[in-house]
């Protein structure tokens, strides 16, 4: 098959996807979406939002649908690095036999990832990057394709250990979940509140997925949409000369090259799920904020002034 007529199948495939998706998710398009986005381009996500947001269902639901494996890590204080990765037990002849943890999934529910000390948060480092585990000296591959989906609550900060700046940058997208607008609150509490129970068919294999994957990889750029791109997250960062007044005066730190690199891949994903053959500057656009989001760092003056990420961001532009 053509790049151009698996353009068209992932088109044609994404919409089925959506419309089986939203048999049980009730509104939340736009964070569906760079859900999606994100899989595709073979990224992870961090999902931002308080709790009763249907979070875990999204993710389950997503899932099903994809036609992939998925586990979801409750992270808390006490959770170990092995509890995550697995570890070696003795069996009954007395040899070591490993015992495979959560991790080893296609799509990783990270529940409150920021409510486990930095020791266990490390331990998707790995995994998230190199798609492979160590454990005791061995080294295990993971199954492809592999995403982790880490959940953060806003509001309850005590008691917390942040992300450091290294985990979040592994993070493609971090995207915030809103409230559901009255009509869909609505909906939400009449679909729930019945005896029937939604259920969602399969429209993908792992092997399907791996194929788009490796399509959204091959579709070309033009050299002025890269250039944008990279002249974009070079506006974030304050010493810069491109930066903006806002970016000077409120900005410690501005994105690395990873961002310029996310851009594009997530330009070319957005662009081809729209049934375009190349991304152009509208498509970088389209996911700028939710991949500059978590990867600029406010000084204590934003802080104190109540200035936004967001805001930054669109000053860019």
């Amino acid at each position: 098959m053509s790049d151009v007529a698996a353009i068209k199948q992932l088109v044609t495939k994404y919409k089925e996807l959506q419309k089986e998706i939203a048999k049980v998710i009730v509104g939340q398009d736009e964070v569906v979406n760079q859900i999606l986005i994100s899989i595709f381009s073979g990224g992870h996500s961090l999902l931002i939002g308080v709790p009763g947001l249907a979070k875990t269902l999204m993710v389950n639901t997503i899932a099903q649908t994809l036609g992939l494996d998925f586990k979801r890590i409750q992270f808390t204080p006490d959770l170990m690095p092995s509890d995550i990765l697995g570890s070696e037990i003795l069996d009954e002849d007395r040899h070591f036999k490993f015992i495979k943890g959560p991790v080893f999934a296609n799509i990783i529910l990270a529940d409150e990832i920021n409510r486990t000390p930095p020791k266990t948060q490390a331990a998707l480092l790995e995994a998230m990057q190199e798609r492979s585990v160590t454990v005791a000296g061995h080294h295990y591959k993971l199954d492809l394709p592999y995403f982790v989906l880490a959940t953060q609550n806003p509001i309850e900060q005590e008691g917390t250990y942040p992300l450091p700046e290294a985990q979040l940058d592994r993070f493609m997208f971090a995207i915030n979940l809103e409230y559901p607008s009255f009509k869909e609150e609505v909906q939400v509490v009449k679909v729930t509140t019945n005896d029937e129970m939604a259920s969602v068919n399969s429209l993908f294999t792992a092997e399907e997925i791996i194929e788009f994957q490796h399509l959204i990889r091959r579709i070309p750029v033009a050299d002025n949409v890269i250039e944008y791109a990279v002249t974009l997250v070079g506006k974030t960062r304050p010493e810069s000369d491109a930066a903006t007044e806002l970016v000077k005066n409120y900005i410690e730190w501005g994105a690395g090259p990873r961002a310029s690199q996310n851009l594009i891949l997530a330009a070319k994903t957005h662009a081809a799920i729209n049934g375009k053959f190349s991304p152009d500057i509208e498509n970088v656009q389209a996911v700028a904020m939710s991949i500059l989001r978590h990867r600029i760092i406010k000084n204590y003056k934003a802080e104190a002034e109540g200035i936004t990420e967001a805001e930054v961001i669109k000053s860019l532009f």
